[in-house]
């Protein structure tokens, strides 16, 4: 469920980038799992001040992206009220390969591994970011995958989401954070507190044989960026190994959902 005021705000937002967003959250969801989506239940709760306009162009954006990855808008409602745009989408998939990729799954020794880079996502990543379905799907084929997890709460929030399921600790190296130029170019906080804590960058984080690993490195199976910035242990913590070799507790960068 995206909501105007929480998750994007007018001006600002472009009407159909708003429709994109609020289904690229669901496919990168599906991505998560190594899943192949398949259709689509899109419900809206339009402003009543805005009219017809609005509503065309949150459609429009829907539907480009579902008709780049072959997704069907299979139904949902539409309604009308006194408060702001709401949108819900509801996404169906199917498991691909040896079946979905869960959290729970990371061993010791694992690479730690991502796509893309991370932080400073409000200045336009967040609604116009690529779901990494392709990508997902084809780490499937080549690689065991042991966990994964898509960055929508933040790397540091997203990382403990795996280890709390997979019982296991890590080490991460802050040098080989793939810190993007965006929380580079922000400058109110440090480009890594960013990059670990912004959330809403909605790449894959992944862990898988370290093997398996270097074999990603030496021969990249997509153009995706792809990086190894720490390892999974057993010691029931997290890690975080600063340049000079210091190390430090990770904090739970990111978004806590609190009700």
């Amino acid at each position: 469920m995206l909501m105007e005021g929480v998750d994007f705000r007018f001006p600002d937002a472009d009407p159909q980038l708003v429709g994109r967003k609020a289904l690229a959250v669901c496919l990168s969801d599906i991505a998560a799992m190594a899943g192949q989506p398949l259709a689509a239940l899109v419900s809206i709760a339009l402003p009543k001040f805005s009219g017809r306009r609005l509503a065309e162009g949150v459609h429009a954006g829907i539907e480009a992206l579902a008709g780049e990855f072959s997704v069907a808008i299979a139904g949902g409602d539409t309604n009308s009220w006194d408060g702001p745009l709401v949108l819900s989408v509801t996404l169906l998939g199917q498991p691909t390969g040896s079946g979905p990729v869960r959290r729970s799954g990371a061993e010791a020794g694992d690479w730690i591994m991502v796509t893309g880079d991370f932080g400073g996502s409000i200045s336009g990543k967040h609604l116009s970011f690529q779901p990494r379905v392709a990508e997902a799907l084809v780490l499937h084929q080549v690689v065991r995958l042991h966990a994964m997890i898509d960055v929508s709460d933040g790397l540091a929030a997203d990382l403990y989401h795996i280890l709390d399921e997979s019982r296991k600790g890590a080490v991460v190296r802050a040098a080989d954070v793939p810190v993007s130029e965006a929380a580079r170019l922000l400058g109110d906080k440090p480009p890594l507190e960013r990059a670990l804590g912004d959330g809403e960058d909605f790449e894959l984080l992944f862990t898988v044989p370290e093997e398996d690993g270097r074999r990603l490195l030496a021969n990249p199976p997509f153009a995706t960026r792809l990086t190894h910035l720490g390892e999974i242990t057993d010691e029931r913590r997290c890690r975080l190994i600063a340049a000079d070799g210091r190390s430090s507790s990770l904090e739970r960068l990111g978004w806590v959902h609190e009700i």
